[in-house]
């Protein structure tokens, strides 16, 4: 037999989840009564619409927020649509009951194709007063109506309703604050008018609704000497309400985005680039981006990983730090998202990971994208000193799988041999010589270090360019990042790099057949550190150079391995000489003469390998004793 049953709830103890686990800062309350007085202002200029006998006057509608510290109550109030007592019943009666959705449905119900922007979706924003109040009492009065009713509960699981003594159409919630003030344990007092101005401003500056507060505030005395003055009370707006990202782009000032940008990202600097446009269709959102026009010192911290633009819905700030809305390797772009018809958890404090988040990442992304491109286009020189500050950053893209369509390749700069100027790849391409297979490179500490290496002089002779990789990320950037627009990378310091013609092939074996006797005693002296000693043909003004296997790891990928404590098992590298080179002569001569075991031709051997190494970048094996064997040499 299968019996049916309806679920059961313990509504006290649902209460007090909803009250103690869906936020965790107690701030929140007073985001989510101001989004409530903000809906049932935009429901009472929706109703208006086709009920003229409500009478509302659009600067007329305000949200009012009232404190007293004697008593420690804290009132927000609003003169919109207000409710009736069985609206009082049914929407703050029933835990996630959400008299905004029922409102939607009716509109959707009626066939309305037109609807405010209202903010409430679950029905629990309500109950976070409990939060930091131990009873609530909700004064309201139905627009049009002419009874009010009172709505008292001390969020135990019970609740009053009678007839209240409001005057006016609206609501009013006050909260009966708990006996404590700033502490550890709850460091903001919420019967100040700084933290209450702090929290509206952080969470709420752009409702579309003034919102509305008396302070105090000091006043000198007109034609009075300094210091002379009073203390008087004024009623302050709170909120901005107009939000830059609404107006059309063409008219906001460059002054404005400087100053909002600065609001933002607390930078002293006016941004490099603005990126601002409204995505319409069956996602609507809009997206004010700004792109800095220097490094942040924290930009690399373990805390600044991600990205962190700031959610709104609806004007109303969902996220302050929303790690969604762009991949980590864009971080550096500040700015906000306005999304309305995003999904959010009852909370309002996580995303729901779903595809809209997804689209929104991918159109954020392309945008931001298209802009680097087309400030790279236009305006090189500015480029550059975005490179600079957040290259790094494209090539962490690169490597984590942002580059499918190789848009990231294309943004890149690269020191080059071609001239003074980082150079694209793009660009690098297009220069390439007729025949040329490979996108040539070499890796290293820094471009004036690279530019002596050995290994350029070979392809100085053939006219061919090559790229220099210095930045540390290089090394492993080319892990993910093999090939360009069908061309390979390859290192010019590894075998293969070097492609003899039969003529110079021919003619080095048979120098190395002459000279046998000198190069085994050069390996033999280096065994420890080479791996083989023989001829070059790319070597056109030095007198060695050290060789790389074709997949081996490179002297530089090596240091940069020491220096981050990783265990490298040393590699033996291919020692190539120039046998032109008056050094090598030098050394065949001492072979012959003194004998391969006589200290002066180990000396020069060893001066021999230690050039070497220098020229690449690499540290000596026994830098004291190079030291003494040069100075030696010099006297």
């Amino acid at each position: 037999m299968i019996e049916t049953r309806t679920f059961q709830a313990e509504v006290q103890e649902l209460l007090g989840l909803v009250i103690h686990s869906l936020y965790k800062h107690e701030e929140i309350f007073l985001r989510e009564l101001v989004s409530n007085a903000s809906d049932a202002c935009d429901k009472l200029r929706f109703e208006a619409l086709t009920d003229p006998a409500l009478g509302v006057k659009e600067d007329e509608l305000a949200i009012t927020i009232e404190v007293d510290r004697t008593t420690r109550t804290l009132t927000v109030s609003d003169n919109g649509i207000g409710m009736s007592r069985d609206e009082l019943a049914e929407n703050l009666g029933t835990i996630a009951r959400s008299g905004t959705k029922a409102f939607l449905r009716e509109l959707k119900d009626k066939g309305g194709t037109a609807s405010p922007a209202l903010i409430g979706q679950f029905g629990v924003g309500f109950y976070s007063s409990f939060i930091v109040a131990d009873r609530v009492v909700v004064e309201s009065r139905r627009a049009g109506a002419s009874e009010a009713w009172r709505w008292t509960s001390e969020g135990k699981g019970e609740f009053t309703i009678e007839a209240g003594a409001r005057a006016t159409r609206g609501t009013s919630v006050t909260l009966h604050l708990r006996p404590h003030g700033a502490d550890e344990e709850h460091p903001q007092d919420f019967t100040s008018a700084f933290t209450l101005r702090g929290i509206v401003k952080k969470y709420s500056d752009f409702v579309a609704f003034p919102i509305r507060m008396e302070v105090e505030r000091w006043e000198p005395k007109e034609g009075g000497k300094p210091g002379e003055g009073a203390t008087v009370r004024a009623v302050e707006t709170l909120n901005s309400m107009r939000p830059l990202w609404t107006r059309a782009k063409d008219e906001i000032t460059a002054d404005e985005h400087a100053e909002f940008y600065r609001h933002l990202a607390h930078d002293f600097e006016a941004p490099l680039e603005t990126i601002h446009f409204k995505a319409e269709g069956t996602l609507e959102y809009t997206a004010l981006l700004y792109v800095p026009a220097r490094r942040p010192m924290d930009l690399f911290s373990s805390e600044s990983s991600k990205s962190s633009l700031q959610l709104y819905v609806k004007r109303v700030l969902i996220l302050g730090d929303c790690h969604d809305l762009l991949p980590p390797w864009l971080r550096f772009a500040k700015g906000v998202v306005d999304a309305p018809d995003l999904p959010l958890n009852v909370a309002r404090d996580v995303l729901q990971q779903n595809a809209q988040v997804r689209q929104i990442q991918k159109r954020l992304t392309k945008r931001v994208c298209e802009s680097l491109a087309q400030m790279l286009e236009k305006d090189r020189a500015r480029y550059a000193g975005f490179w600079t500050n957040f290259g790094m950053l494209i090539k962490e893209g690169i490597y984590s799988g942002g580059d499918e369509d190789q848009r990231l390749s294309k943004l890149a700069l690269f020191p080059t041999t071609h001239g003074a100027e980082a150079t694209t790849l793009v660009e690098y391409v297009a220069r390439m010589k007729a025949g040329q297979e490979a996108i040539w490179y070499l890796a290293g500490d820094e471009k004036a270090s690279l530019e002596g290496s050995p290994h350029l002089e070979d392809f100085a002779k053939r006219g061919e360019e090559v790229l220099f990789f210095v930045d540390p990320v290089d090394e492993w950037l080319l892990e993910r990042f093999r090939e360009f627009d069908g061309k390979p990378l390859r290192a010019i310091d590894r075998e293969g790099a070097h492609v003899e013609s039969t003529s110079e092939k021919e003619a080095r074996e048979a120098l190395e057949r002459e000279h046998r006797a000198t190069l085994s005693a050069i390996e033999r002296e280096l065994a420890n550190h080479v791996k083989a000693v023989r001829f070059s043909t790319r070597l056109t003004e030095s007198p060695a150079a050290l060789v790389s296997d074709e997949n081996a790891i490179g002297p530089n990928m090596e240091r940069l391995m020491r220096a981050a404590n990783q265990t490298v098992e040393p590699q033996k590298r291919v020692l190539e000489l120039n046998p032109d080179h008056a050094l090598f002569q030098k050394l065949a001569r001492l072979c012959k003469e003194h004998g391969e075991t006589s200290p002066e031709f180990q000396d020069h051997v060893a001066l021999l390998h230690g050039q070497a190494l220098l020229a690449e970048g690499s540290s000596l094996p026994e830098p004291g004793r190079f030291a003494r064997l040069l100075a030696k040499l010099l006297a």
